[in-house]
């Protein structure tokens, strides 16, 4: 393999962005530089290219009666659905409901909120890390206010099945249903009109790093956690970058249209990890085709990833929203592994662009450096 040759294997960390998106966005950040909040024709014009963006979200989801609100990430996004939300409609109830594998921007939100005295239910998952419908309808009550769980999780690829879970939900007048759809997002079929809210990040999607969105239901309403001159229909106060919505709305078109099918590669790379030694896969059978994770039984999981990203393969261990902090996956302990399996963890997460012959190589070279280790 030529030393200088990259094979990027850790796409639900982040994607590159697409060269399109990224002409786009330099070109509106020089032209298009007008305050959308100012009534002179700079303002008026940017302001325009907003609304265009909004609607093109909104058309990419195929859904109506709903409003987007441009944020810096998903991770913010998260924050507004969960918090925002539930601040604004704490006089309904204070049970809100979530499961234990979800992403950080959510369970850590969760954790904030049970400070506060919010009834928080942390729902375990299965063995294939989804959540059993009756496990859902158990804990649902009429103080219910808030369900958020996640459509496809960041680390093993496990899917929920959200139309189940809202039709459970939606029986709940005061209860309205919030969907982590990051990982999502042209990744499998998915109708978005089963949540009331879901989010969106523009550099898991070949976008930009600094833009995401939150899009909800027009009769939701939030308590903003950022305040200032009432941007965003007050939700979101600070200047909206109107480059980087438009640039946002550029990339989920794009990834939206897509037609590729990477079943081919996900089923190679998960028949050929099966026949080595000292691997045990995480991800379940029905899981995103996106996402493979497996445990080393044997060898340090941060060894050889660090190993093959000296030769240019490039994957990850743990979540790259976690990897810095704990070592430990708590989404592989919650689906019923052991502490071992849980710290030895190894995610290859693919995009449309990545070809056999790197899913070919990055096997070669991992049964190599098993071999090599001690």
């Amino acid at each position: 393999m030529s030393e200088d040759r990259i094979i990027y294997l850790d796409n639900a960390a982040t994607t590159l962005p697409n060269k399109d998106v990224v002409a786009l966005y330099c070109e509106l950040e020089t032209k298009i530089f007008g305050n959308s909040n100012s009534i002179h024709k700079l303002g008026i014009n940017s302001l325009n290219y907003l609304n265009k963006a909004r609607e093109s979200i909104l058309s990419s989801f195929g859904v109506k009666n709903y409003k987007v609100y441009f944020t810096s990430s998903s991770t913010e996004a998260n924050n507004l659905a969960i918090k925002g939300y539930c601040y604004k409609y704490s006089n309904r109830g204070k049970r809100i409901i979530t499961s234990n594998i979800e992403h950080p921007s959510v369970l850590e939100t969760f954790k904030a909120l049970e400070t506060e005295g919010f009834d928080v239910i942390y729902l375990p998952v299965n063995k294939d890390g989804i959540i059993e419908i009756e496990s859902l309808k158990n804990v649902m009550n009429d103080e219910t206010i808030l369900i958020s769980l996640m459509a496809v999780n960041n680390e093993i690829g496990s899917i929920n099945p959200i139309k189940q879970i809202a039709e459970v939900v939606h029986k709940y007048p005061k209860a309205n249903l919030h969907v982590d759809t990051t990982q999502a997002i042209g990744k499998i079929p998915f109708n978005y009109n089963d949540a009331d809210m879901f989010v969106i990040s523009g550099h898991k999607i070949h976008g930009l790093k600094g833009c995401g969105a939150l899009i909800a239901k027009q009769n939701i309403s939030f308590m903003p956690l950022i305040n200032g001159g009432g941007q965003e229909e007050g939700f979101r106060s600070g200047t909206v970058a109107v480059a980087h919505a438009c640039a946002l709305a550029k990339a989920l078109k794009i990834e939206m249209s897509k037609k590729n099918d990477i079943s081919s590669l996900h089923y190679y790379l998960i028949n050929e990890l099966k026949n080595i030694s000292g691997v045990e896969l995480n991800s379940p059978e029905n899981s995103s085709k996106y996402i493979v994770n497996f445990s080393l039984t044997e060898k340090k999981a941060s060894v050889v990833v660090e190993a093959l990203s000296n030769k240019g393969i490039f994957v990850s261990s743990v979540s790259a929203c976690n990897s810095k902090k704990e070592p430990l996956s708590l989404t592989v302990k919650n689906i019923g592994k052991n502490d071992i399996l849980a710290h030895n963890t190894i995610r290859v997460s693919l995009d449309d662009e990545n070809t056999l012959e790197e899913i070919k190589i990055f096997i070669s070279e991992l049964k190599k450096i098993l071999e090599s280790i001690k």
